[in-house]
């Protein structure tokens, strides 16, 4: 399924997108069986059903050995603010709510997630095998910065649940291993969507250098063969509608995760305020380094999320740029001129964006936007009960 490259960076790639393939499989995301002979996924009812009965195996044990609410610091905190409490209730339930969405969607919705990965992979070994990508280095950065977020995003939560108790039990540790692996599954059915965009963004840099290749070689006085701008054209077509199914599969999820991200720092600063300043508790290890670590590596998980994106649409961006080119060049034939208005009035009509449910786009802008507003319901809180503070 994925095609292996020379350089410690590239195998570095390869290994990041076995693991998270392994790790889908394992916790049941990924109920899909790969025939290598076809080179197609194919839906397996099986593997569906053990993803149905683990993920409930683990949410039942979360549930059965739930011990966060009776964390001493989470207990001072939730005595001294009562809205504290009211607030933590509800951001459980909202991720309650996004686990089990994720999963549905996932499972529901996998005939169509099949197609699109096929696709995708169709596209791949036709059309784009034949291209250099050692060039790609924002591809490759991007995985490896995906696999690592994920890593430390479960090794976060690990250390705040830990540290968090005075004391150690078994049902302690039922209850954190739950918790970690249901992160995981989050984290893993949400990067899905990131690696297909990231995917979608390398061919589209592919199309951008061919066309940017035609360019020169008309500045230069060679011919260019009208049916190649064509085929860049089909190709350049099908990616959008892949990357607009794809968003249409996975909004809701991924602006569920994106607010969790951005509820549980905001959550997070909160609880820092009242426990640190309205308790007057002494800046220990829990102060000092657990609580600090865990913010900014949501912030850095949430912000890598808004990066791809805006990186994918600044790409399709480029496209059009690139087509300018060529009114700089005169004396073009008729075919080739007519085949470039094509694929730039194909542009000006169709863009590579990512809106989820019809509300907004994801971009470097509305992330900015989305931080800012998160700071300013801090805000809000801090202001709504001042005089428990």
């Amino acid at each position: 399924m994925f095609c292996r490259r020379g350089g410690f960076r590239q195998k570095l790639v390869h290994v990041t997108l076995r693991g998270a393939l392994y790790g889908s499989w394992i916790l049941g995301l990924f109920p899909f069986t790969y025939d290598s002979w076809t080179r197609k996924l194919h839906r397996s009812k099986w593997l569906i059903g053990y993803g149905i009965v683990l993920n409930v195996a683990i949410v039942t044990l979360i549930l059965a050995n739930d011990t966060e609410a009776e964390t001493p610091a989470r207990m001072e905190v939730f005595q001294r603010n009562p809205l504290a409490e009211q607030i933590n209730s509800v951001h459980d339930f909202h991720s309650l709510s996004m686990v089990v969405l994720m999963l549905l969607r996932c499972y529901w919705r996998s005939e169509d997630i099949g197609k699109i990965l096929n696709e995708l992979m169709d596209l791949q070994w036709c059309h784009f095998r034949q291209y250099s990508l050692d060039d790609c280095c924002k591809f490759d950065n991007f995985v490896l910065h995906k696999g690592l977020s994920v890593g430390l995003e479960v090794c976060s939560m690990l250390i705040l649940e830990l540290g968090m108790y005075p004391k150690y039990s078994l049902q302690l540790f039922l209850g954190v291993i739950g918790l970690c692996t249901i992160v995981l599954v989050v984290l893993l059915g949400a990067s899905h969507f990131h690696l297909a965009v990231v995917y979608i963004y390398r061919c589209v840099w592919i199309v951008n250098r061919e066309l940017l290749r035609f360019a020169n070689q008309l500045a230069e006085g060679e011919t260019v063969d009208p049916a190649g701008v064509d085929r860049l054209l089909g190709l350049y077509s099908r990616l959008l509608e892949l990357n607009h199914r794809l968003v249409e599969i996975y909004d809701y999820q991924m602006v569920m995760v994106m607010v969790s991200f951005l509820a549980a720092n905001v959550l997070g600063i909160y609880y820092y305020i009242i426990f640190s300043i309205s308790l007057h508790k002494d800046m220990d290890i829990i102060l000092l380094f657990i609580v600090p670590q865990a913010l900014f590596i949501n912030m850095y998980d949430f912000w890598l999320s808004i990066a791809v994106c805006d990186l994918a649409e600044r790409t399709g961006g480029k496209t059009s740029t690139i087509l300018k080119l060529f009114n700089d060049i005169e004396n073009l034939d008729v075919s080739l001129e007519r085949s470039i208005s094509d694929f730039a009035l194909f542009c000006s009509h169709q863009r590579l964006r990512f809106r989820h449910c019809g509300l907004f786009y994801v971009n470097y802008g509305m992330g900015f936007r989305m931080t800012i507003t998160s700071f300013l319901y801090l805000l809000f809180l801090i202001q709504f009960e001042f005089s428990n503070l």
